[in-house]
């Protein structure tokens, strides 16, 4: 898939990192740093605008390191970019660790995984056929 890709930041594009990695990181791209204070989030730009092409779209995931050793996650994950989105790529970072989280131009913040979607077609129905797990959800499959 070849996604058209501007790149207004200071950074070079993203890349993977392994020959098996499914995503590639994302960098902060700002001028001054900015500080998340315990519980706060901030909108990070990355400088990078794309036009996906049409049936997929692009989800921006946190970073594990970031979330294990700072305790530091995307907020609306996995956040999604549509193909006919044209503006700049930001992540919504959100600290929920007790001490100042500080963001600094380039850092890796998030990752971006490609994925390719299908459309449904709903159809209004009266009834639903029965299955055996019926309307169990939420940890029903786990009960013995």
């Amino acid at each position: 898939m070849k996604v058209k890709i501007i790149n207004r930041s200071k950074h070079a594009l993203p890349e993977y990192a392994t020959e098996q990695s499914a995503g590639v990181d994302l960098r902060a791209n700002i001028d001054n740093p900015v500080v998340i204070a315990p519980l706060g989030r901030a909108l990070i730009p990355t400088g990078l605008y794309m036009a996906l092409p049409e049936g997929w779209e692009a989800q921006v995931r946190p970073r594990s390191g970031l979330a294990i050793k700072k305790g530091v996650t995307v907020l609306n994950t996995p956040g999604t970019i549509d193909a006919d989105y044209r503006g700049e790529v930001g992540v919504i970072l959100v600290n929920l660790s007790g001490e100042d989280f500080v963001v600094q131009d380039g850092d890796r913040i998030a990752q971006m995984i490609f994925n390719q979607y299908g459309k449904a077609d709903f159809v209004e129905v009266e009834t639903l056929d029965e299955t055996e797990r019926g309307a169990g959800g939420f940890g029903h499959t786990g009960k013995s």
